[in-house]
């Protein structure tokens, strides 16, 4: 009979308010009335930046994911000329590419557990600082080895900043409005990067010299190390887990092991031993390393993770689109450079116009669309439009116009990517404990890396086969060769849009139905 209000504060101090898998900061930024005691203002001091500056975090992240996507391409543009000056044969010339996508894409969940471990601001300016190294120890390289070894260091370097540089976003930026505008101006960004990249690297191979390419990190890393030592808050996680050293052997030998057995492939056929010997040897490794993460005490990618069907769909739309986008990004510069005879500096330029769109739609979907209508109607149509994009794509001929023929499909990709990229990166991190904030954004980058690499080796041994059956029993006259060249551009744009026709698929059935909780984008992975 005793109705005092004694008991009812109890239910306050329960943890119940913040939902299951969501970060235990995510109350100082819940858009709903909280009847409990707030926060003391300092709490936003530990998700990784100062809130009065988290736009300038946003511009210093941004610099450090341009400077490793850009990384991808800005090389390619090099080799022709690093290869005449270093003398290395054309068989060599592939491991220039492939020593860097090696490390890189094996050791991104270790590097995003690390940043877990000891502290997401000083693993991002390690990584700022190894990487600005690599780089110089590449510009300056006198042989083919020395360079072979600074774009390895380079990967490893990579694989510690990519996912220390997301996951300071993800807990930067807690207010389900910013976090949106963050992550399409981050999104926009890491879709681009490749396309800046092939601007860079011809405007500074162009002009100056092909270690340029190189160098021009030591800039970008400066920039981004003096605002990050001034912004960024050390410390790491207060219940930060345990390394997993099992799992870190599993997945980094399997991720290694797959990512070399599709690189060997482009050079040594599918019919090579070490190709299927080494995917083989991938695939049971990390079929070994998800058995062990289900009997961990302190998993290195906890399930959790990866089974929310929307985060889940949003690694596989990484994976997918990271796959096709190489048809834009790979053939079509080929094309550009062989068939229409572009210069380096004018292939980069042909390409600004899709980045510009990307940009725009990268914003608007996450500040918008995303927020209205759910997910689930957005990335596949992003997915939808890229398919659309590449099949508009192969009926370029010998004699297309850039303006007529190329502009046009190339604004329907930016808007598709666009639709793609800043959601699935978004929705992909949303909702993450802290202490697995950096694993999950290591996955983003993961998928997304290995996705390339298998669809380079994919499309580009596609797009040979397709050359070489042309050629059969025909005389090699350069209108031939023209030819084939273009029935091997047709192929890989063919496949490419087969990729994003699976991704449009995957991405409808996975993404949960109607508008994320509470109308913001930020909130809608929250429950598992």
């Amino acid at each position: 009979m005793d109705h005092t209000p004694g008991p009812e504060p109890a239910p306050r101090d329960t943890p119940d308010p913040i939902p299951h898998g969501a970060e235990p900061i995510a109350h100082t930024a819940d858009p709903r009335p909280q009847s409990a005691t707030p926060p003391p203002a300092h709490t936003a001091l530990h998700t990784g930046g100062k809130h009065e500056h988290r736009w300038l975090i946003l511009a210093v992240i941004a610099v450090a994911q341009l400077m490793v996507v850009l990384d991808a391409t800005i090389v390619n543009i090099a080799l022709p000329s690093a290869q005449r000056d270093l003398g290395f044969t054309d068989g060599n010339r592939q491991w220039i590419v492939t020593a860097y996508a090696l490390a890189f894409g094996s050791l991104l969940l270790l590097g995003g557990r690390i940043a877990d471990l000891v502290g997401r601001k000083a693993v991002f300016i390690a990584g700022l600082a190894g990487f600005a190294l690599a780089s110089a120890l590449g510009g300056a390289a006198t042989s083919f080895t020395m360079l072979v070894v600074a774009r390895a260091l380079q990967g490893v370097f990579g694989a510690l900043l990519a996912p220390a540089a997301l996951s300071l976003l993800t807990t930067t930026f807690t207010d389900p409005r910013e976090r949106a505008k963050a992550f399409g101006i981050y999104g926009a960004v890491a879709g681009s990067g490749a396309a800046v990249g092939l601007l860079l690297g011809g405007v500074l191979t162009e002009y100056l010299d092909w270690r340029w390419c190189l160098y021009v990190n030591l800039a970008f890393a400066a920039a981004a190390i003096i605002g990050g030592a001034r912004l960024l808050h050390p410390g790491a996680p207060p219940d930060r887990p345990k390394l997993d050293v099992p799992g870190t052997l599993l997945v980094s030998a399997g991720l290694f092991c797959i990512v070399y057995g599709f690189s060997n492939a482009e050079t040594h056929a599918w019919s090579d031993w070490m190709t299927w010997g080494f995917l083989a040897i991938g695939v049971v490794l990390v079929a070994a390393f998800a058995w062990w993460q289900t009997r961990a005490a302190h998993p290195l990618l906890p399930l959790r993770v990866v089974l929310d069907r929307d985060r889940g769909a949003s690694f596989l739309a990484m994976f997918i689109s990271g796959a096709g986008m190489f048809g834009v990004f790979l053939f079509l510069t080929y094309y550009m450079q062989q068939i229409l005879d572009y210069t380096p500096v004018k292939t980069g330029l042909a390409f600004l116009p899709m980045v510009a769109v990307m940009v725009v739609v990268s914003v608007l979907t996450t500040n918008v669309f995303v927020p209205r209508f759910g997910a689930k109607p957005i990335v596949p149509l992003g997915m939808g439009l890229s398919a659309a994009s590449m099949v508009w794509l192969t009926t370029l001929g010998t004699s297309s116009g850039y303006a007529a023929h190329v502009l046009p499909p190339l604004l329907v990709m930016g808007l598709g990517l666009g639709l793609v990229f800043a959601p699935a990166m978004s929705m992909a991190t949303a909702g993450v404990a802290a202490h697995d904030a950096g694993v999950a954004s290591a996955m983003v980058n993961t998928t997304q890396q290995v996705g390339g690499s298998i669809g380079t080796a994919l499309l580009n041994t596609l797009a040979t086969s397709a050359a070489s059956n042309y050629l059969a029993g025909k005389r090699p006259t350069p209108a031939v060769q023209a030819e084939a060249q273009m029935q091997s551009y047709e192929t890989a744009y063919w496949w490419s849009a087969l990729f994003f026709a699976i991704g449009l698929l995957v991405t409808f059935v996975l993404y949960r139905r109607g508008r994320p909780v509470g109308g913001h984008l930020s909130e809608g992975a929250v429950h598992m």
